[in-house]
């Protein structure tokens, strides 16, 4: 497991402003971005390596 410790988070930028279903990423960690619910800030965290997490965002912005 990655430690997340100063972990500086952000909200998605696709994140609405109603304060509903919200993303939000660190990566200013090195070798690991990390995902979490905003509702659920102390919850679980996805960790990805910087090279998948590029590869996923990449698809999505290509509708694969």
């Amino acid at each position: 497991m990655a430690d997340l410790t100063g972990a500086r988070w952000r909200k998605s930028t696709r994140s609405g402003s109603n304060g509903g279903d919200c993303i939000e990423v660190t990566d200013n960690l090195p070798g690991v971005v990390a995902v979490r619910d905003s509702k659920d800030p102390h919850g679980p965290a996805l960790t990805f390596t910087p090279t998948a997490w590029t590869t996923f965002i990449e698809a999505t912005r290509n509708d694969h």
